[in-house]
């Protein structure tokens, strides 16, 4: 049975994510400042709530304890992680970078996505889940430039070249012996919970987003993000690769008759009706360096993407204020020059200044200098 698209889901960002909290008369306790911003306690519990989250739904069989080993080992790293997030957004407000108009389209795919007929109404869900707006859509906003700013800064200067993609395909040959496989999307069409006066018309809906496909062109994939009831339509209807005995034998039958690119009819299934696209087909045997050639590519570029995020946010810690509280830790800190805070002395030749006071951040002297 299919997991019906719960809005807390949608919710929920990462830990990474600096969480904004809600408006409130009680001075929170700050454990880090990140030149101008500042990490309190309550962001670090947010983003602590939230690994544990995200751990148990990676692993829904996993015990209690096992839940806990995962989180203990992953939560030495929740303050870095917020200063990390603290840090791109800032570089990316300095660079200019504008997400504007991508906030406001993925607010709509998350108000597509829970039926809900328009942003008020999302607006009025978001705040029954007790969860201020403004800090909901400021979440959003500030995952886009982080993304933003990695793919430019950071993602820009990784190159896979062709060589590298075929020595590891030499030297990994074995694991590119695959049975005969296909990689699968689907648009799904839930009737469940729907009464048998509205079947018909939820068929005719799906037969229309495969007639969308196939006679205007559109992209499968983004119908399946826009409109898909399935968890897989955040992931634009990915649902992975497939041999034949891992399917219903009658689903099977369907799709590996189909050619790249091609989709199955309108299935019917007990909890909806469903469209299947290959998005590629795989023979049985060796797989040639062409057909695997992007699958490569994708795993090198991830295995560098790594080291050279590390290396980006440690020139940006170089570059900035950071100061943790005692009794916290930040696990990436860097051996950079004691910094103090001084106030300015007023402009003595503007008068209209003489009231303003501004803190200006400026390296200790050494001892002995």
């Amino acid at each position: 049975m299919r997991q019906k698209p719960w809005m807390l889901g949608f919710f929920l960002l990462a830990a990474a994510n600096l969480c904004a909290q809600a408006k409130t008369s009680v001075v929170e306790e700050i454990v880090a400042r990140v030149n101008n911003e500042i990490i309190t306690r309550a962001d670090l519990e947010h983003a602590r709530e939230n690994l544990d989250a995200e751990t148990r739904d990676e692993c829904p069989t996993c015990t209690a304890a096992d839940i806990r080993t995962q989180v203990a080992a992953k939560e030495k790293n929740l303050l870095r992680d917020l200063i990390d997030q603290s840090l791109l957004v800032q570089r990316a407000k300095d660079s200019g970078i504008n997400v504007d108009a991508e906030v406001v389209k993925r607010l709509d795919e998350i108000r597509v996505r829970n039926k809900l007929p328009d942003m008020d109404a999302l607006e009025r869900e978001v705040s029954k889940s007790g969860q201020d707006y403004e800090d909901f859509k400021n979440q959003i906003k500030n995952q886009l430039l982080t993304q933003d700013i990695i793919r430019k800064e950071a993602g820009e200067h990784i190159i896979i070249s062709h060589e590298e993609v075929a020595k590891y395909y030499e030297e990994h040959k074995s694991d590119y012996v695959r049975p005969e496989t296909v990689v699968l999307r689907e648009i799904f069409v839930s009737t469940e919970g729907k009464p048998v006066a509205d079947i018909p018309a939820l068929k005719k809906k799906a037969e229309g987003y495969r007639d969308r496909v196939l006679k205007n062109g559109d992209d499968f994939g983004e119908l399946a993000k826009r409109f898909s009831d399935a968890p897989t339509a955040q992931q634009n209807g990915e649902l992975g690769a497939y041999a034949r005995n891992q399917l219903d034998p009658q689903i099977a039958a369907k799709v590996f008759s189909l050619n790249r690119g091609q989709m199955s009819e309108v299935l019917e299934t007990k909890a909806g009706f469903e469209i299947l696209q290959v998005r590629e087909r795989y023979e049985a045997g060796q797989q040639p360096l062409e057909k695997v050639d992007p699958e490569i590519s994708s795993r090198l570029y991830e295995q560098k993407m790594e080291p050279a995020l590390r290396t980006y946010l440690t020139t940006l810690r170089e570059d900035s204020y950071i100061q943790i509280k005692p009794g916290y830790v930040d696990t990436a800190a860097v051996n950079n020059e004691p910094i103090e805070e001084v106030a300015a002395a007023p402009d003595k030749d503007d008068p209209k200044k003489k009231s303003g006071r501004r803190l200006l951040i400026l390296p200790k002297k050494k001892s002995g200098s």
